[in-house]
């Protein structure tokens, strides 16, 4: 069958259009119409509604927290824009191609409920389970762990209801654990890898022994294997890696064996205050300042962030990472977006504010395009999008696994920062193409989109 939905004058499911609707067969019943006929179909439709409901859950509390808290506002001030109701259109004046008008999601203000995830997938699942069953939600984002994001995807499979993740860096949320109903902006573990690996070549050489700290979820175990395949192809041996439970705070019984394993690399596979904590304690017990093997013992952390760097403060210094934007960007979207978020809050935005906002709108742009909130339209909207102006550069939403590719960045702990939230020096912007792998990599091997539930 022809594909028709980009055809002038045609519907998507075929129906020709005129200026007054869709037009038909005098008798054929509404039912057959596309919107008539869909908005009977899936759950939770606004239907003749002036508003529409969609669901932030987020870490409040946690390991995470703070992280959740940038996300969280980052969704407001995504509602204020896409509403018409901010100091300024942010991103909206910057995305191509845009459908959004300003006034809503199709003619419907947006309002929105929020919920709890605590970092812990039951509490994120029951959470995002009573936004869609109590307060009727049409898509629902957020979290700041993988395995918060892998089982809230499942969840929207289950359901028929859109979820747009928010931090989920595993290679699992779109690789074996990937849904129809799940979408990821944010880079995943192997494009950490891919992108940190000529830098890590340059500043560390091809001689290296590396120990391992991971935190013991889908995310730290798929970081680590990226980490691992990136630095043994340069020549690097692996000493050890050892697993450590999520929220460890107290990291000294792991840290003490590295002292006298021979490594002179310590990667650090945690994130948010286990990264805090780890990195802070690594520092203390003196690692930055040994010479092992000739060499000067260096720390890496895989998966950066700017909170991150502010809880760790001076103990980041010269340490290298990948992180998925920044502020400090000069592309007129980052501008764009870092006024307009500072302008709300009164300090720029994480990487974690930026690609929540960022997926709201997309979310939001998709439901235009389709013009319908059904979830199977939208999600074939989004299924394939080329877009450029949300600050990453050209931007793809693959079809094949619902991942974006994208460029993305190696950061260094800045050691003379200008102000609080100078942390992060970008070493090298990636070009999208040197992260970019095929869907059938070992690594992302197992999975199944599943079906379009029409």
């Amino acid at each position: 069958m022809t594909d028709q939905k980009n055809k002038p004058g045609v519907s998507r499911r075929g129906f020709i259009k005129t200026s007054g609707g869709i037009a038909a067969a005098a008798a054929m019943p509404a039912f057959f119409v596309r919107n008539a006929w869909a908005e009977e179909s899936f759950i939770n439709n606004p239907g003749n509604a002036k508003t529409v409901k969609l669901g932030f859950n987020v870490p409040q509390t946690g390991a995470y927290a703070d992280e959740g808290a940038d996300e969280l506002r980052a969704y407001k001030l995504a509602v204020k824009h896409i509403n018409g109701e901010g100091k300024d259109n942010g991103l909206l004046e910057t995305m191509q191609p845009l459908s959004l008008k300003g006034n809503g999601i199709l003619g419907k203000k947006v309002e929105y409920v929020t919920g709890d995830t605590q970092t812990k997938s039951d509490a994120a699942r029951a959470s995002a389970k009573r936004m869609i069953e109590k307060d009727g939600v049409v898509m629902f984002s957020g979290g700041s762990s993988s395995g918060v994001a892998i089982a809230q995807q499942s969840l929207a499979q289950d359901m028929g209801v859109v979820f747009m993740c928010g931090l989920t860096h595993s290679n699992d949320t779109t690789g074996k654990d990937k849904r129809r109903y799940g979408f990821r902006h944010f880079f995943n573990a192997y494009m950490s890898g891919a992108a940190m690996g000529p830098v890590l070549k340059e500043r560390m050489g091809a001689d290296r022994r590396a120990y391992h700290l991971t935190a013991d979820y889908t995310w730290g175990w798929t970081q680590e294997e990226s980490i691992k395949s990136t630095t043994e192809a340069l020549g690097w041996e692996t000493v050890e890696a050892v697993r450590t439970p999520l929220g460890a705070g107290d990291f000294s019984q792991y840290i003490t064996p590295v002292l006298n394993s021979g490594a002179d690399v310590l990667i650090l596979n945690h994130y948010g205050k286990d990264m805090i904590n780890s990195l802070t304690q690594a520092v203390q017990f003196g690692l930055r300042d040994k010479q092992v093997n000739g060499k000067t013992f260096e720390i890496v952390v895989p998966l950066y962030s700017r909170l991150m760097a502010q809880g760790a403060g001076e103990n980041i210094a010269g340490i290298l990472g990948s992180t998925n934007w920044n502020w400090s960007l000069q592309d007129a979207a980052s501008r764009a977006f870092v006024k307009s978020f500072g302008a709300e809050y009164g300090f720029p935005p994480s990487q974690a504010a930026h690609t929540c906002y960022v997926q709201t709108l997309l979310y939001a742009n998709a439901c235009e395009m389709a013009g319908t909130f059904a979830p199977w339209e939208v999600i074939k909207s989004l299924e394939g999008f080329e877009f450029d102006g949300m600050g990453n550069g050209p931007t793809l939403y693959r079809a094949d696994d619902h991942q974006c590719f994208k460029n993305i960045l190696v950061v260094e702990g800045n050691a003379n920062p200008s102000s609080q939230f100078d942390l992060l020096k970008v070493v090298q912007e990636v070009p999208r193409e040197q992260v970019t792998y095929e869907p059938d990599n070992p690594m992302f091997a197992g999975g199944d989109l599943g079906p379009y539930k029409v």
